[in-house]
């Protein structure tokens, strides 16, 4: 019986990825978030779990960020990205980052299927254009940036995305409910973390995570 983590914040494509998943696997059993919070929860709890299925896009994360932290902390959970994005670069980036799949969100339900079986055959899955040699891999400042953002606490990386989005610590201690002591406490762990000297140059190292 598989366990499957769904993570999007658009209910109708949850839906569509659900039933892709019990048409195929009736006795599935399938846990799903809507932002990165309840997916850092989600993972915690389900840690075990046979494939995550992961919007590139969620609320609360920056690019692949949330990808980032996920390998990092349990590598042995499948990723697999689900996106509008069709791009060729964008797929190899997430491939790079240690997606194990790729499937776009204009797939039909065969497709997911096949994609979905192909992974937990223990397979990747990847459009042709995606493992194209001609389609760029991610720099080396990337991957030292990646390597970098990966021991952020999720605690941390939320507070490096407010401070990103122009937030200042009291905005972002009334939002956590939290005190801004501790708000400056987990941005000086950001700066040691990230090799930073400042705010502006560590999200400055964020943005490269960042779907451009």
């Amino acid at each position: 019986m598989p366990t499957f983590l769904i993570a999007d914040d658009h209910p109708l494509f949850r839906d569509a990825l659900r039933t892709a998943v019990l048409k195929a696997w009736p006795e599935a059993v399938i846990h799903e978030a809507d932002h990165v919070q309840a997916l850092y929860q989600l993972v915690e709890l389900h840690h075990d779990a046979d494939l995550l299925l992961l919007d590139l896009s969620m609320p609360g994360s920056s690019g692949f960020d949330s990808l980032v932290h996920i390998r990092a902390r349990h590598p042995q959970l499948p990723v697999v990205m689900v996106s509008g994005h069709e791009d060729a670069q964008l797929m190899r980036r997430a491939m790079e980052h240690g997606a194990f799949g790729y499937i776009p969100k204009s797939s039909d339900l065969a497709t997911l299927g096949q994609a979905l079986s192909t992974v937990l055959d223990g397979e990747p899955w990847f459009l042709p254009q995606a493992l194209d040699q001609h389609t760029p891999s991610i720099s080396e400042q990337e991957r030292q940036v990646a390597a970098r953002m990966a021991e952020l606490t999720p605690q941390q990386a939320k507070v490096l995305q407010m401070v990103a989005a122009g937030l200042l610590n009291k905005q972002i201690a009334h939002d956590l409910g939290t005190s801004e002591a501790t708000v400056k406490a987990h941005m000086s762990a950001v700066l040691r973390k990230l090799g930073a000297t400042n705010r502006t140059e560590a999200v400055s190292m964020a943005h490269r995570l960042d779907l451009h």
